[in-house]
Formats: structure tokens, C-alpha cells, sequence
């Protein structure tokens, strides 16, 4: 769908893309080949699309997929896109008005993928929660800010952070493609990124979730204070008790949480403090 071709749609509903809701729309044919390509679709799969809007990414899932479950949470954008839908004849596409990070009125399937244009604004959020459901997707193929992108998919020491080892931890996340504001319509201010994340809870450490994720947590809880003072702070543990922790796992009681790996937290809470 052309910008024009969006405009036109929206004016003759006397509507306007809601900036608190994340609404830019994708208007690159080129980018949506390379989210439908990385999301390597079968035509046995079921698909949950978070934030269709239009439709733009929904028909072209539709059309090699299954089913799509399509949630929105504008409820004037949900009524668009079923009249879109029922225009082009498609009937594979389950529209769904409700907020996601509720699940109101949404039931989650069994064995689905995610590929979703995310709302800059919910997209960290929707990652977090997908990763350690009960019941997660196969994989996820995910348009969402650039910065956040590379936080998530980050290994260098000095880049890394909570976001990154909580994602790392439970799954595979890889950048697939860097996309410009161009595309988008309305151009939001900074460009984003296609993310694949797969292996989704396969190879998580086999360790206590609970006392790494405490541990990962304190070490960040002041990110440019050193780790030996951010685990006396928040372990109750005494000073001594922390640098020898660190130290037996080859960690210097100077260093910051942002210059460990993901293998450096994995260690520690594996040994005893």
C-alpha cells in the first residue's frame, strides 16, 4: 500500500495515525519481502501478528500461511482492516481488538510464530513477556527501533546490559536487516531494524532462572557503579564476600555489569557467593 493510497484510506475514515500507539506504517514493498523471507513461513503455520494496522504486512502472511491472528488495539484501525480484509477476500485473518500485554479478549494458540511492525512503544515489553510464556512462539520476526534492536543482539563487552543477557538468556536473537524512516509513514524520527529471534527457551543454561535473573538484576541495578558495590547493595552480602565471588570467577571486583557476557553471569550463579 502506497503512502497516498494510506492517506486517502485514513482521511475518508476522518482518522489520523495515533503517535501514542506506535502507528507508522510501512510503505517499502522491499522491507516486506525481507520480513516475509526471514519469518520462513510454512503453509501449515499460524502466525500472530501484534499491531496489523492496515493490513500491509497481514496479507502478505495470510497469503503463505495457515491463519493469521491479527491483534489490535485501536479499535477504529481493528474495523478498517476487517473491511479490508473481507474487500480482498481473504478469510484467513482472525481480527482481534484487544491490548496484547493484557490478553484481553486474545487467546494465545499453540505452535505459532510472531511477525509483527511493533509499536516502538510496547516492543520491548512484547519481547519480555513472549520469551518466557508458558507457551512460546517457534520464533519471532520483529520490525522495531534500531537502538533497541542492537541492545537485544549485543556481545561486546562495555555494550552490554539487562535487556541484552534477558533475551540472550532465552533464546537466539539475530539483526536480519537495518531499515530507514523512509519506509514508514508517518517518518518516525529514528530508523529501525528487522529482528530475528529463534531457539526460543531450547538451549537455556540449566541453572536456577530465579537466582541468575537476581543476580543479573543486582549487578545492573546502578550500571556505572562497580559490580562489587551493587552485590553488597543488593545481595546482602558484605564487601569481602563479593570481591572473593568475583574474583574465584575471574571478574575484577572494579568492573561494571555492562563488560560481562552472557557466560559471565551464567558462572556466577553457579558458584556459591
Amino acid at each position: 500500500m502506497l503512502k497516498q493510497d494510506i492517506q486517502k484510506l485514513l482521511k475518508e475514515k476522518g482518522i489520523w495515525p495515533k503517535k501514542g500507539l506506535g502507528q507508522n506504517f510501512l510503505i517499502s514493498q522491499k522491507i516486506l519481502e525481507k520480513i516475509v523471507i526471514a519469518s520462513l513461513l510454512k503453509p501449515q503455520d499460524i502466525v500472530l501478528e501484534i499491531g496489523p494496522g492496515l493490513g500491509i504486512l497481514t496479507k502478505e502472511l495470510a497469503s503463505r500461511v495457515k491463519k493469521v491472528i491479527a491483534i489490535e488495539k485501536d479499535a477504529k484501525l481493528a474495523g478498517i482492516l476487517q473491511e479490508i480484509l473481507i474487500k480482498s477476500g481473504i478469510k484467513n485473518v482472525e481480527v482481534v481488538q484487544g491490548d496484547i500485554l493484557t490478553k484481553s479478549k486474545i487467546q494465545i494458540p499453540k505452535n505459532y510464530k510472531i511477525v509483527s511492525n511493533l509499536p516502538y512503544n510496547i516492543a520491548t515489553a512484547i519481547i519480555r513477556m513472549f520469551l518466557q510464556v508458558q507457551n512460546p512462539p517457534k520464533s519471532m520476526v520483529l520490525m522495531l527501533q534500531k537502538e533497541v534492536g542492537e541492545r537485544i543482539c549485543a556481545k561486546k563487552p562495555n555494550k552490554m546490559s539487562y535487556l541484552a543477557i534477558f533475551c540472550q538468556f532465552y533464546a537466539k536473537p539475530k539483526i536480519i536487516a537495518s531499515v530507514v524512516n523512509k519506509c514508514f509513514w508517518p517518518c518516525p524520527k529514528v530508523d529501525s531494524v528487522i529482528l530475528s529471534i529463534s531457539q526460543i527457551q531450547e538451549n537455556m543454561p540449566k541453572l536456577d532462572k530465579d537466582r541468575f535473573f537476581k543476580i543479573v538484576r543486582a549487578g545492573f541495578s546502578h550500571p556505572r557503579k562497580q559490580l562489587a558495590k551493587n552485590f553488597k547493595n543488593n545481595l546482602n552480602i558484605s564487601s569481602k564476600q563479593a570481591e572473593n565471588w568475583l574474583l574465584k570467577n575471574n571478574i575484577k571486583p572494579i568492573q561494571r555489569a555492562e563488560t560481562l557476557e552472557l557466560s559471565n553471569w551464567i558462572e556466577l550463579a553457579k558458584s556459591c557467593i
